[in-house]
């Protein structure tokens, strides 16, 4: 610890520690009692600092302090002038995002609070300390970029041997990177394909009529919607094949997935799996959904002259045909689609 640094504030001294801990088991290094005795110790050396609280964030990336707990809620402590020193192992641990790093100390040190970066040797109320922080905050930066980079790698070769990187879907199961037949969702499954395919039957009417039948769905619900027919009836995985990579994340710091629209190549593998479809039925499903979208009749729904051009003046979603039934007949109206409304 640099022995220039003076911190008289108050007698005793409100201490409060920050650590971001794994959850991994075997990640003694890194562990929360670790730290905490860590800590501990570090504040006992001192006669006139008292331990105000721990903050800990367990498993969380440190490339964003917006999604850790703890951390915001030490910077709301602060901004109370709840203590008045933080202490942190190293600037990696704090936050490997430079712009978060400065942010936050910078707003500690209009509050007159200092971070205390043991191992880095940083103190941020030092005159020279902002400079210090820049490089090492870069440093971790850099560092959770090539881990990004690493990890994408591995998965990518991953992707390519067959391993599955998906979660449960409606007539699969997906377990240790491999997806089997779960016998339930798939006779579902094999309704939808049938009723599209053989019976002519529009996405819309197949969601009415499993909602009638009571069939639930993926998630356990008894309410059917044309969308989530459509997307079982366009999933390749029923006909066998693999698709993965639909996804992807163009910013490390901020970790949000976005549609992959040709900005990476995707990881496709035909027959990897046991269909629950033949790959004729699937084709022949397809082929129609497309000759439908041509026509501009998505999901078999009707189109009126007025369809997707009136907008609700208060959510501003769009207005939809709808029938009610009265002892007087059938009586048509335009209602917004937001419950809300």
């Amino acid at each position: 610890m640099n022995p220039g640094m003076t911190l008289e504030r108050r007698t005793p001294l409100s201490v409060a520690a920050y650590c971001r801990v794994s959850t991994d088991s075997a990640d003694q290094a890194n562990s929360f009692e670790n730290q905490k005795s860590y800590f501990e110790k570090c504040i006992c050396a001192h006669e006139n600092w008292q331990l105000f609280r721990i903050y800990a964030d367990a498993g969380i990336t440190g490339t964003s302090t917006a999604k850790r707990a703890a951390f915001c809620q030490m910077m709301r402590d602060a901004e109370a002038h709840a203590f008045d020193l933080i202490l942190t192992k190293e600037v990696s641990r704090f936050a490997r995002n430079t712009l978060d790093a400065l942010r936050c100390t910078r707003m500690l040190k209009e509050w007159n609070i200092g971070v205390m970066f043991l191992l880095d040797n940083i103190y941020t109320l030092d005159a020279d300390a902002e400079l210090r922080l820049t490089i090492m905050a870069s440093l971790a930066q850099e560092e959770s970029r090539k881990t990004s980079e690493r990890v994408k790698w591995g998965q990518r070769r991953q992707m390519e041997k067959g391993v599955v990187f998906g979660r449960d879907l409606l007539g699969y199961r997906v377990s240790d990177g491999k997806i089997e037949v779960e016998p339930n969702g798939a006779e579902t499954v094999r309704l939808i394909f049938h009723k599209f395919t053989a019976e002519n039957k529009s996405v819309s009417a197949i969601a009415r009529e499993l909602t009638a039948s009571g069939i639930p769905t993926f998630t356990g619900k008894t309410e059917w919607r044309h969308g989530t027919v459509l997307k079982i009836l366009q999933n390749e995985k029923y006909c066998g094949d693999l698709v993965q990579k639909k996804t992807y994340t163009p910013n490390y710091l901020t970790h949000e997935k976005r549609q992959n629209h040709g900005n990476e190549p995707l990881v496709c593998q035909t027959s990897h799996h046991e269909p629950l479809v033949p790959r004729r039925v699937w084709n022949a499903a397809n082929e129609r959904l497309c000759e439908r979208k041509e026509k501009k009749v998505p999901g078999g729904s009707v189109r009126y002259p007025l369809s997707g051009k009136i907008l609700c003046g208060f959510c501003g979603k769009p207005f939809a045909a709808r029938t009610k039934a009265q002892k007087s007949g059938a009586c048509p109206s335009w209602q917004c689609r937001n419950p809300a409304c």
